[in-house]
């Protein structure tokens, strides 16, 4: 037996190498038990690590490489096969510090790189294994607490209201709404549902909305398990919040299957195709169901409604696919027309709300606008007529009266259908004969047929001439407020038609103030349904085309308030009224000017000639305009433009926008609007909505965006939404004040950040701007200059000036010479930030016009110090941008002034100036292009 430790290295190294690991390791042990070298030592330990390795017994292994660590710390084989032990061990933390420290050693070997690459990922991994573990643990938990809480009958209510709430978050969170699922957690939640307790169906409906919300999947899933049945049934109960809440549910199901709202990808369900098509046709058969279903309450009948406005008809025209319209019309047309007949006085009627039958001829329009061609249009029409016909019975008066209410409620719906409808057969006359009915709820009914049908002027005639006499008759004989106020507004509507005032005067009883003053009544009385009120504004809206009744109405603050309370009741009539009595009491309808040849012309014939009312002149209107701001119409407008879609028509929209215009005339009235939300509900006004009603909702926020503080009118991200409408108004279709009024807002913006300058920029205003640089309109011109002078400061602006083959740089030197002082200070104030930001346009100046030279000496000898200042700014910036353009300076009479200036005393006022002018001269020093006085 050896007794030579290095001889004994040796032969174990022979061993390794001829994969006798064994042999190996008893020759290494050997040499380390006689070894006293702690050198050799080191080596016997490392080595023998290599062993232990070959041989997957990595604990030995670790350790020897640990011991050869202890006696040399950098010996980086040891440490790396320590590294690859502990890795095998599962101690990656211990391995990666290893690892890091053999790659600190020596940097360049990719083994060492690979490993540590290797081993951060399998690190983060385990981390997050880890953490998912004990997410699932802790949701898993939390989950199982919850729902012992909640389903514990005698749990405390303030931990189960805290139990709910928690509940609901962790359902909108991802991992949340799977442990959820996961962990029969639906099943829990309909356990809530059942218990009928409206806090834990609330808590358990809003937390399957959370599971559903982007997850595909999970909806469908939680669809069928939950049963559209039993959905739709939870959204017929007669509470308004749950019914909402199951109402966001299911649509959110919807959302999901139609594949809007934000799709996440999960796992393996990225690969799952789901075929929603199915479901959801069998989610719109259910609402449909639900609209002539008795056991459901008004509210669910309303959300019904909502779900099949909003998800039936196309958003988009240039989607060509309308078959779920189709699919409606064929399978629901006449279910929507039953809710639109249904008449509330009678015993028979499905439980309806305020707003249940003008959504449905919402609906019905929708529906109708979908359609894409004639055949389609035909065969909506012909079921219409079809179910009015089954409805008209000659020895039924009940069933008779339900098709004149479907026709009625079609007029409110799509209007040309409305239109062929009254044109069937005795419809007209059946109207009409009803009138004259001894029974109220006939009575009731045709009038409001009537108030409909008269929209049109060529169906108004045929009314005027047969309904006008009954409806005064039905007025002065009536006791029943609800018909009385109806003939009314029958009759208003029709003298409306008739001619506007002078067909009030013609059509109505006694006089329109007398009128008016009834309808004010009425509007002011809450013991009257709401239903009735808004008969009051709907006569006022015609009424107040009269202008003492509008100045009547705008002093009676209770009849105001009454009116913009009733606003806030998102109803589509009553908004338009609402919005054209308040057109009418601040004139912001459009006027025809009347030509004083033809007025002459028309007298000489003997032609009625209508004359402008002394309380239509402007005094007046001013006057009315401050007592409606008083008494808070930009809250109530601001209201309204919060009203759904559905509700808040294209029209009704045109109309709020002028109001609001009429309202901004006056800049001292501008804080107000601000302040009570007229900047923010400008915004989508000037978005959505009529061509008109954009213009003058932009024009508005223009008059606005002129002289308010951006951050206070429009605060955060909401100032960004104002610019292009204003530049909306920067073409030659609008009037010069709109145009200037636009600009001064523009420029009011560019002045805030550099943000807001790259927007306007973004909206390509750019070339509009510069247009009008070259009007002959001199405010205009100096509007538009201004806003370029705000603009040059951004980065992008000024590259487009420096870029070749333009004339920006040229116009703008050209307006420094122009005689109007306000040009002439925004202009020289653009050339003096354009040539201090960017150098080559101050040699590119001297090359645009010959008369550069000339314009730069007249700004700096200005008499206004303020276009003298900027002149004398520009003069430094060409002399330290260039030698050479500086001797060009010194050798023209530029020097002379800027001498002169310069050897003036030191003054508070002119200082700014005298300053500018001496740098400039001790800048030319610099380049010894001239001396100082003492060396001349």
């Amino acid at each position: 037996q050896m007794e030579d430790p290095i001889q004994l290295k040796e032969e174990g190294n022979k061993y390794f190498q001829a994969s006798d690991y064994e042999k190996a390791l008893q020759s290494y042990t050997q040499a380390i038990k006689l070894n006293k070298d702690k050198a050799l030592q080191a080596v016997l330990y490392r080595n023998r690590a290599a062993c232990f390795l070959k041989k997957e017994e990595y604990a030995k292994a670790a350790s020897d490489a640990s011991r050869a660590i202890d006696i040399n710390a950098s010996d980086i084989k040891a440490l790396y096969r320590r590294s690859q032990a502990l890795e095998k061990l599962g101690k990656l933390d211990q391995a990666f510090k290893d690892a890091q420290k053999c790659a600190t050693l020596e940097p360049r070997n990719k083994n060492f790189q690979e490993t540590l690459r290797r081993l951060g990922a399998n690190i983060q991994e385990k981390v997050n294994a880890r953490r998912t573990l004990r997410i699932q643990f802790s949701t898993d938990s939390r989950v199982q607490k919850m729902f012992e809480i909640l389903l514990d009958e005698n749990s405390d209510k303030e931990k189960r209201e805290k139990a709910a709430n928690n509940l609901i978050v962790l359902g909108r969170e991802e991992a949340g709404a799977e442990r959820i699922f996961q962990n029969n957690g639906v099943n829990l939640l309909l356990q809530l549902i059942e218990t009928k307790n409206p806090e834990l169906i609330l808590a358990a409906v809003r937390t399957l909305s959370g599971m559903c919300t982007g997850h595909k999947a999970r909806a469908t899933a939680i669809l069928h398990y939950l049963g559209i049945d039993s959905i739709c049934m939870w959204m017929s109960v007669d509470n308004e919040e749950i019914s909402l809440a199951v109402c966001n549910l299911l649509q959110t199901i919807t959302d999901c299957l139609l594949g809007q709202g934000k799709e996440e990808h999960h796992g393996k369900e990225e690969a799952l195709v789901l075929d929603t098509k199915k479901d959801l046709r069998m989610i719109t058969m259910r609402l449909l169901d639900m609209l002539v279903s008795k056991k459901v309450s008004g509210q669910g009948r309303d959300r019904a409604l909502n779900l099949l406005n909003k998800n039936i008809p196309r958003k988009d025209l240039k989607d060509h696919d309308n078959s779920r319209s189709i699919f409606v019309i064929d399978n629901g047309l006449k279910k929507i027309l039953k809710v639109v007949g249904q008449i509330p006085e009678m015993p028979d009627c499905l439980p309806l709300t305020e707003n249940t039958q003008l959504t449905a001829s919402v609906l019905l329009n929708k529906l109708y606008d979908d359609l894409r061609c004639d055949p389609e249009r035909d065969n909506y029409r012909l079921i219409c007529e079809e179910y009015i016909k089954s409805k008209i019975d000659p020895q039924d008066m009940d069933k008779t009266l339900h098709a004149v209410q479907i026709v009625s409620g079609v007029l409110q719906g799509p209007f040309d259908l409305g239109n062929k409808l009254l044109g069937m057969k005795g419809v007209m006359e059946m109207m009409v004969a009803l009138c004259g009915s001894e029974r109220e709820i006939d009575q009731l009914v045709a009038v409001e047929a009537l108030i409909h049908a008269s929209t049109k002027l060529s169906r108004a005639t045929f009314i005027i001439t047969n309904g006008v006499t009954l409806l005064k008759e039905i007025y002065k004989k009536t006791k029943n407020e609800k018909i009385k106020i109806r003939a009314l507004v029958g009759l208003c509507k029709l003298g409306s038609a008739g001619g506007t005032d002078y067909g009030l005067r013609q059509f109505a009883e006694g006089s329109t103030e007398k009128l008016a003053k009834q309808c004010r009544k009425w509007l002011c009385n809450t013991s009257i349904d709401a239903r009735t009120r808004k008969w009051a504004v709907e006569g006022l809206s015609y009424l107040t085309l009269d202008a003492d009744v509008k100045d009547d109405f705008v002093e009676d603050e209770p009849a105001l308030k009454a009116m913009f309370d009733l606003a806030k009741a998102s109803d589509k009539t009553i908004l338009y009224s609402v919005a054209s009595a308040l057109v009418n009491c601040t004139n912001s309808y459009d006027t025809k000017e009347l030509v004083p040849e033809l007025v002459q012309l028309a007298k000489f014939s003997k032609q009625h000639v209508p004359e402008e009312h002394p309380k239509d002149k402007k005094d007046f209107v001013v006057k009315r305009v401050k007592r409606l701001l008083k008494a808070g119409v930009v809250s109530a407008l601001a209201c309204m433009v919060k009203a759904d879609s559905a509700i808040l028509t294209d029209q009704s929209k045109e109309l709020i926008a002028r109001v609001f215009l009429a309202l901004c005339e006056d800049p001292k009235d501008r804080g107000t609007i601000v302040a009570q939300g007229g900047g923010k509900a400008l915004i989508p006004l000037a978005v959505e909505g009529t061509d008109v009603g954009k213009i003058k909702a932009s024009h508005a926020l223009a008059k606005i965006a002129a002289i308010s503080n951006p951050d206070i009118a429009f605060p955060g991200e909401r100032v960004y939404e104002v610019v292009r409408p204003l530049v909306s108004l920067l073409n030659t279709e609008r009037d010069g004040l709109q145009n200037y009024e636009a600009l001064l807002g523009l420029t009011n913006f560019s002045g805030r950040s550099d943000k807001l300058r790259l927007k306007i920029v973004k909206e390509k205003a750019l070339p509009d701007i510069e247009n009008y640089m070259f009007e002959n309109h001199d405010q205009l011109r100096q509007a538009a200059t201004e806003c370029m002078c705000n603009l040059v400061v951004n980065k992008e602006v000024q590259e487009r000036f420096v870029a070749d083959g333009n004339d920006r740089l040229k116009l703008v030197v050209l307006l420094c010479g122009e005689d109007d002082e306000k040009v002439q200070v925004a202009a020289a104030g653009a050339l003096a930030m354009l040539t201090a930001a960017q150098k080559k346009l101050c040699s590119k100046m001297t090359q645009v016009t010959t008369q550069w030279l000339e314009i730069l000496q007249r700004l700096c000898l200005h008499d206004n110090m303020e276009v003298q200042h900027r002149g004398l700014v520009i003069a430094l910036n060409l002399i330290s941008a260039d030698k050479e353009l500086a001797k060009k300076l010194v050798e023209s009479e530029l020097l002379e002034i800027l001498t002169y200036i310069g050897k003036q005393e030191d003054h508070p006022k002119k200082q700014h100036i005298i300053s500018v002018a001496r740098d400039c001269l001790t800048k030319c020093m610099d380049y010894e292009l001239i001396k100082p006085l003492s060396q001349a």
